[in-house]
């Protein structure tokens, strides 16, 4: 289950970083036909999903890899103990953020999908088909907050704490600046 786990947030990583690798496509694909005269003026309409769908689909994967910006200091300074308590508390408060948006997220979509709403810009899609992407990568991003309260409750260390320290020990200290 571990390994099903980690492969599916990082199947979500792996789709972020497509998203982000077809806007710098779109972008400069822009740029060339401004000069050229095309019409790629539907360009912003797409990287304005992608850009949605890259922060979505990305946030389990950052968290699980310790990305996400957390305050420590507290944790830096109280014993193992409490701090596994604290770690789980603010997991269980984390979790209940997160699910709070992922069902408000299926609902919005659920809602779009149903009045069929038609995106206004220049391209004319049912807007529930970009909005997939969001659910796609709030609903992962619930699996992943939820895993983290497990293993905590459980007594492991949770996986963002692992990763940094393992980065550490490389010698790369780059998310600390």
């Amino acid at each position: 289950m571990r390994r099903w786990l980690d492969g599916l947030y990082a199947l979500g990583g792996q789709l972020a970083a497509l998203c982000v690798l077809a806007i710098l496509i779109l972008m400069i694909t822009a740029s060339v036909g401004r000069s050229l005269d095309w019409r790629v003026g539907w360009v912003n309409d797409v990287v304005a999903w992608l850009c949605g769908a890259a922060a979505f689909m990305g946030m389990a994967y950052s968290f699980r890899n310790g990305d996400f910006v957390r305050v420590t200091l507290v944790l830096e300074i109280v014993p193992a103990r409490v701090r596994r308590w604290l770690e789980f508390f603010s997991l269980s408060v984390a979790t209940v953020a997160i699910v709070y948006l992922g069902y408000w997220v299926v609902r919005f979509t659920l809602e779009s999908y149903e009045f069929n709403d038609i995106a206004g810009n220049l391209v004319a899609i049912p807007v529930w088909i970009p909005q997939m992407s969001f659910v796609f990568g709030a609903l992962l991003f619930v699996v992943a907050v939820l895993d983290e309260c497990v293993q905590v409750l459980l007594g492991r260390k949770p996986s963002y704490v692992t990763r940094v320290e393992e980065r550490h020990a490389r010698g790369d200290f780059s998310e600390e600046l």
